[in-house]
């Protein structure tokens, strides 16, 4: 199965640079907005046969475009939100955010029983984001595409794939509609294709610090 891990558009905590993670979460900004309209036409290349996007709104509404252009519906499945920030929630200092990131690579290096503040451990951040991919795996899609979030993609990547590290995911930020591409399936394993930590659409200032763009993996290009 080819995987198409897709961070949601730009929200006015993105902006403020918030750990803002709890349901329904913000809407997109106008900016977020362009970035949501331009995905079709960036990912119009991919044969996209199912569409998912996380239960918080931004994702959604990130995934609308898409599923207009395409005609699929957009399940929408709670495994997919982001990593609850807990007691750090709608922080934006430095330290929570340190707290926040080094709690989610911890969980990708194999330390799943450490629990984030106040929130959920590696275990079970863990689970659910598999449940939805082996859900979609289990459909027979060729390609799928998910609308989700940024620390959440990358620590599942990290975790699963066997062709990246922490080091690499965590040098890596991923922008308001940057994607990771991977190939493989439940069981059999999975290896990333492609890091695109730009957005596909519109430029934004993110709520990470800029990393290597569009970055095939192991030479492989899409």
């Amino acid at each position: 199965m080819r995987l198409l891990l897709i961070r949601h558009g730009q929200t006015p905590s993105n902006v403020k640079r918030l750990l803002d993670t709890a349901e329904p979460g913000p809407a997109l900004t106008p900016l977020g907005q362009e970035q949501a309209a331009a995905l079709p036409d960036a990912l119009a290349a991919e044969r996209i046969d199912a569409l998912y996007a996380s239960t918080l709104l931004r994702t959604q509404l990130t995934a609308a475009p898409l599923a207009a252009r395409t005609g699929l519906e957009v399940r929408v499945r709670d495994g997919l939100r982001e990593l609850s920030a807990g007691d750090l929630e709608m922080r934006g200092d430095d330290q929570a955010v340190e707290t926040y990131m080094t709690t989610a690579f911890a969980w990708s290096a194999g330390d799943t029983g450490l629990r984030m503040p106040g929130g959920e451990n590696g275990v079970e951040a863990l689970r659910r984001y598999d449940a939805v991919i082996d859900e979609a795996a289990a459909t027979g899609a060729e390609t799928v595409a998910m609308v989700s979030h940024g620390a959440a993609i990358r620590m599942w990547a990290a975790a699963r794939a066997g062709n990246i590290d922490v080091d690499f995911a965590s040098a890596r930020a991923l922008r308001n509609t940057g994607v990771v591409i991977l190939s493989g399936a439940p069981g059999e394993g999975w290896r990333v294709l492609h890091w695109e930590d730009r957005a596909l659409g519109a430029e934004d200032s993110g709520d990470e610090a800029a990393g290597p763009a569009g970055e095939a993996v192991d030479g492989t290009e899409d």
